[in-house]
């Protein structure tokens, strides 16, 4: 890949940008936060310096809910074919919130909630907050690609649980769920008539395949899911609050009603005319991006299978985040891979263990940065983890 702009960007520069990601652990390197090291869309940027000039920092109005409604309905007719009424379409803050408003209002009190791990970190952590307990269903291993424990998600649906947690793209595995598999799921949903949570939010970053909106497959999951999604992930927006609701069972819909105006109140103006901006014209600078992680993508599945074997690391079909087997490497005194690699690598990845007892000795490692930044990121970790591989 030629010399990219993007490729003169390094540390000093978004320490001084102040992000989270960047400034958590200031003498390291950060791959744990989803989120891309790139200049933002110059159609984004322009959206919201006519938002800062116009003074639009007030409640969101009907119009841009309504606009934001629009553009979405096009985008998802237009990249997946799916059809989907506008009024079906909430303005919520974030996939979380639409996570916590499903738990609320749509599943009994108490109800275990299925999570297929390894899992995105806050299902595990919020769902017992409300008062939920967590049931992980590990992936099974066929071959070299993650499949769902159909047997086991059956059983603890049948055993009382009230919801399933599907996210596709997955994160943090990065897989792109095929239409069988997808439809196997259904199946069994529908049999025990359960309810599913589909985390969509990763759909237009897709690399192998392409995404099927789980709710699109037929009516039976178009009845038995609600959906989210969010242009926060591939066009780097996470700040500024805005995802949607996709509420497609016309009993959800009537469910969720009375208290629309609370699950859609958090969602921002500025986020919204974002969204609008990204959903409608960001497309270009989509495309551009993906290139760009492919690179990466491409550098990091040749640098860690070399290092950690070719099964330790298979590159992701969706999203920007890598998942790393590094059960073979002894931590020592540290608590966990992840803390040993801080210290003695000066990397900052996801322990594993975070997404379940299924990433036990695994990280999670953000692909989305500079490629000189994730080359250098790479070094580290292989030099650091060649010295205590457990023999």
């Amino acid at each position: 890949m030629a010399a990219h702009p993007w490729d003169e960007l390094g540390p000093d520069h978004f320490l001084a940008q102040g992000s989270l990601k960047w400034t958590t652990h200031k003498d390291a390197t950060p791959a744990f936060v989803a989120e891309m090291d790139f200049p933002v869309a110059d159609v984004i940027v322009e959206a919201l310096r006519d938002s800062v000039t116009a003074q639009r920092f007030g409640y969101l109005p009907e119009h841009l809910a309504q606009t934001l409604s629009t553009t979405v309905q096009g985008f998802l007719e237009q990249e997946f074919g799916w059809q989907v009424p506008e009024s079906r379409i909430y303005p919520v803050a974030d996939v979380l919130v639409a996570y916590d408003a499903v738990l609320q209002e749509l599943v009994a009190p108490g109800a275990p909630i299925i999570v297929p791990t390894p899992a995105y970190m806050p299902f595990l952590s919020l769902t017992p907050l409300r008062g939920h307990p967590v049931v992980e269903v590990p992936f099974l291993q066929d071959g070299n690609r993650w499949v769902f424990d159909l047997e086991r998600i059956e059983k603890e649906f049948l055993a009382g649980a009230g919801m399933m947690i599907l996210c596709n793209p997955h994160n943090p595995l990065g897989l792109v769920h095929t239409q069988q598999e997808l439809l196997a799921v259904a199946e069994v949903v529908d049999r025990v008539g359960g309810l599913v949570f589909s985390d969509e939010i990763h759909s237009p970053l897709v690399f192998d395949g392409h995404h099927i909106p789980y709710a699109s497959l037929n009516d039976q999951t178009k009845n038995h899911s609600v959906t989210a999604i969010s242009a926060s992930k591939a066009w780097n927006l996470a700040g500024l609050k805005c995802a949607q609701l996709i509420v497609t069972s016309d009993d959800h819909h009537q469910a969720l009603l009375p208290k629309k105006f609370l699950i859609t109140h958090g969602a921002s103006t500025p986020g919204v005319e974002a969204s609008i901006a990204a959903y409608r014209d960001g497309g270009p600078w989509l495309a551009e991006a993906k290139n760009y992680i492919r690179h990466n993508s491409a550098l990091a599945t040749t640098r860690l299978q070399a290092a950690f074997g070719e099964s330790s690391f298979t590159p992701p079909q969706g999203t920007y985040i890598g998942w790393l087997d590094l059960r073979d490497v002894n931590p020592g005194h540290y608590e966990s891979v992840a803390d040993f690699l801080l210290h003695e690598a000066r990397v900052a990845l996801t322990d594993g263990a975070k997404c379940g007892v299924a990433g036990r000795g695994h990280v999670r490692i953000i692909l989305a940065t500079t490629t000189p930044i994730l080359d250098g990121l790479l070094t580290s970790l292989i030099a650091a983890t060649s010295r205590e591989k457990k023999h």
